[in-house]
């Protein structure tokens, strides 16, 4: 029988470890790899569908789409209200949510590709059933709006692809042969590894981590709900259009106060696009502001990712773990898996 002079020794040690592993345990489920549907093979099916903004003569890019599927051997199925109109959006909202609840539920449904973005799918995120899907797992892609549903299944527990839409797709393919081929590469097993341009603003260093992200002002939007996504040890893409700088920076001030920063591994940035001019102008690149909100941290911050509201939209796989290494002259970031 232990003395008790033996028992309070013996209770520090077992706590301090129970502590250790506990961490340990926290860590590795922050890093853990997010469940990676099957890529793409011949003969495979793929939905098209719009769970956001309407898609008022549009038909031409879903025909293009459709095709360009079909060129690869793959078949494509067009939801049944990808065309209908309910004022700003491709339908209802229960028009929009039962087509992206078939393809959920469909276990014939290799990949849901969404026809475009805009405005719109967060009003049917609280409708949608994963119950099906993760019987037959199946990869989500998308851009902009459709950061919502990335953010949606990551929290479920599975991988997705950050990606060109229907509506990207122009009359000339070779404008955005990046685009598209690191589209195929991926949907079909590839995932391409990226060595970025070099930037006087990069942040140096090294990291690695499960790669998440989107829009900024949809991660900003998902904050505090239930599909916010936890970036702890985890690389953050983020990319924008149409915003005022001082929108950029209110929104990354927010994230900040909120702890969104605080034990992240890594951040992305992608195309800051079409930026609005203030009256009262910001007074400094967009990179210099991110760098700004971001200087209490000691991540690396790579720029120039060629990926968000541009032609040239590299496809990444969100979920997946990425080695990411920042220099002045250049960044890469390649997959680990």
């Amino acid at each position: 029988m232990l003395k008790t002079s033996q028992i309070l020794p013996l209770f520090w040690v077992l706590l301090f470890f129970g502590n250790v592993i506990a961490q340990n345990a926290s860590s590795s489920k922050n890093q853990s790899v997010l469940i990676q549907p099957s890529y793409l093979k011949l003969g495979d099916t793929v939905a098209i569908v719009a769970p956001s903004g309407i898609l008022k003569n549009r038909t031409d890019e879903v025909e293009k789409a459709v095709k360009l599927l079909e060129s690869w051997g793959l078949n494509a199925v067009v939801g049944t209200h990808v065309f209908s109109q309910a004022n700003h959006f491709a339908g209802t909202d229960a028009q929009r949510c039962e087509d992206f609840q078939q393809a959920l539920d469909d276990p014939k449904i290799a990949a849901i590709w969404c026809a475009r973005g805009g405005y719109g799918t967060v009003r049917i995120l609280d409708k949608l059933d994963y119950t099906a899907f993760k019987k037959h797992p199946k990869w989500i892609i998308g851009y902009s709006d459709i950061t919502a549903l990335h953010n949606q299944v990551h929290n479920e527990g599975y991988q997705s692809i950050h990606a060109l839409m229907c509506v990207s797709l122009p009359n000339d393919f070779n404008t955005i042969k990046e685009t598209i081929s690191t589209f195929k590469s991926t949907i079909f097993g590839n995932p391409v590894d990226y060595t970025l341009k070099g930037s006087d603003y990069n942040k140096i260093g090294e990291a690695s981590g499960p790669l998440v992200g989107g829009n900024l002002t949809i991660l900003h939007t998902m904050l505090g709900s239930k599909t916010g996504i936890d970036t702890t040890g985890k690389i953050l893409f983020i990319e924008e259009i149409g915003e005022y700088k001082y929108h950029i920076d209110r929104m990354l001030q927010s994230l900040k106060r909120a702890g969104y920063f605080e034990n992240c591994a890594g951040v992305i940035v992608g195309d800051m696009s079409r930026l609005r001019k203030n009256t009262t102008l910001w007074g400094t690149s967009i990179e210099q502001l991110i760098l700004d909100a971001l200087e209490d941290y000691n991540f690396p911050i790579a720029f120039n990712m060629p990926a968000g509201h541009e032609k040239d939209n590299r496809a990444m796989v969100f979920g997946k773990v990425v080695e990411l290494s920042v220099t002045k002259e250049q960044s890469t970031f390649r997959y680990l898996e």
